[in-house]
């Protein structure tokens, strides 16, 4: 979800509203916002088309293809040290 979440924080950024009035205009919590701007890794799905519709945009199926065996690799090393960091705290 952190692509997403950057997402969100970057077109809320560039209307010039703070987390607060997204929060409000967008019918969600605040923590909820807060959350997902800074890349929680389990949401909602329904709250985070209400939060994507507010740019007219919705989740949806999106092909991944591995472009090469050195992406698929680099992609399994980062999960890799993602858990190994996450198990040492």
């Amino acid at each position: 979800m952190n692509d997403i979440g950057a997402f969100i924080k970057q077109k809320r950024s560039e209307s010039h509203i703070t987390q607060e009035e997204f929060a409000l205009k967008s019918g969600l919590g605040l923590r909820f916002v807060r959350e997902l701007e800074q890349g929680k890794k389990t949401v909602r799905l329904d709250k985070v088309n209400q939060a994507l519709s507010m740019f007219g945009f919705t989740v949806g199926p999106v092909p991944v293809y591995a472009e090469s065996k050195q992406a698929s690799e680099d992609i399994l090393n980062k999960a890799v040290q993602e858990a190994t960091q996450t198990a040492r705290s």
